[in-house]
């Protein structure tokens, strides 16, 4: 699960967050420390931001991009506000092959990397990145998570999070034939002016240059049966979330919450909304379980299954099982503190 933002589809110091340790400060910062860490929270500058596919449609002509920073930007705005010596970082690598990836069933093994990032005089935070063995660039990817995810909980880059995804033109290439322009909220400039996030962004999180504009105009125009594409877009996301998740849990809560067998079948917008939502919290609760484990050890979370009568993560079928073997777990493991 490559995630751009260092996160999939969350915050890597809120919800969407495997590992997070609260920052341990000796005593009250001073108030030079304090706005060097209110500069942290600056949006990156609009020549530093890419932008990555995350979902395309089926004629694979149009896609779902999100905005990320390079590993590099995150470095160069520590070393820029606290020097390359106020600041480090160190790694611990884990692996683990109890997990089920692909359709034909094929037993994948992940590897797991933690990092901890201390600022010197301010704090430590640690969070955890992920990614499956057969990508050959698995440990690169899962650091570069666990370093983004570890920077967000001071709060530099967690803007992105706010990011749901733009719907752009896709060239033969799948890449996009146009370059989203960003809100001035996640401009440096609009967030120095007061620019903020709206609580609710909704799906389309960037504003399209003109360009886009007129064209997402005509397909309007074109197109009157909004809800269906709505309807549409919110079927392919619950979709996505079955490989992500597993057949155990993915069915069970398409028959618990939906009283479906496949999300086609279910036809009222907020009821695949409120699927999503549920989906997208056992999500988050299996992420802080595969966070979990690789402290608590194999062993442990097969003891705390038997008390719940399973013998394998896969028979998880509804939310408030996996929520007792998650806190269960971390309890084993010794994670302290709030998992959100």
């Amino acid at each position: 699960m490559n995630a751009s933002n260092g996160h999939v589809n969350g915050s890597g110091c809120s919800h969407d967050s495997p590992v997070e340790r609260p920052s341990q400060i000796a005593e009250p910062l001073s108030a030079g420390t304090m706005a060097l860490m209110v500069e942290l929270e600056v949006p990156f500058a609009p020549s530093v931001i890419e932008w990555r596919v995350t979902n395309t449609a089926q004629d694979k002509k149009r896609g779902q991009i999100i905005p990320y920073a390079d590993q590099r930007a995150y470095t160069d705005r520590l070393n820029v506000l606290f020097s390359p010596a106020g600041w480090t970082r160190k790694y611990a690598v884990h692996t683990s092959a109890n997990f089920q990836r692909s359709k034909d069933q094929k037993i994948v093994a992940k590897v797991f990397v933690t990092c901890d990032l201390t600022i010197f005089g301010v704090g430590s935070h640690s969070a955890t990145g992920e990614e499956w063995t057969d990508d050959e660039n698995a440990g690169t990817s899962a650091e570069a998570q666990a370093f983004k995810r570890a920077c967000s909980c001071f709060g530099l880059g967690r803007y992105l999070y706010y990011f749901t995804g733009t719907w752009v033109d896709l060239d033969d290439r799948k890449r996009p034939k146009i370059t989203p322009k960003l809100a001035g909220w996640a401009t440096p400039e609009g967030w120095r002016q007061g620019l903020r996030p709206r609580p609710a962004e909704d799906q389309q999180s960037s504003e399209p240059t003109a360009q886009a504009g007129m064209n997402h105009k005509s397909e309007r125009r074109q197109n009157a049966n909004v809800p269906d594409r709505e309807h549409t877009e919110l079927v392919r996301q619950v979709e996505a979330m079955a490989e992500i998740l597993g057949r155990g849990i993915y069915r069970g809560l398409l028959k618990t919450v939906a009283h479906a067998w496949k999300p086609q079948d279910v036809h009222e917008p907020a009821l695949l909304q409120k699927l999503l939502s549920h989906m997208q919290a056992a999500k988050r609760g299996l992420l802080r379980l595969q966070a979990a484990q690789v402290r608590a050890g194999t062993e442990a979370v097969a003891e705390i299954l038997s008390t719940v009568n399973l013998t394998s993560l896969d028979q998880v079928n509804n939310l408030e099982t996996l929520h007792k073997i998650v806190l269960a777990v971390e309890t084993r493991a010794g994670i302290a503190g709030p998992q959100r």
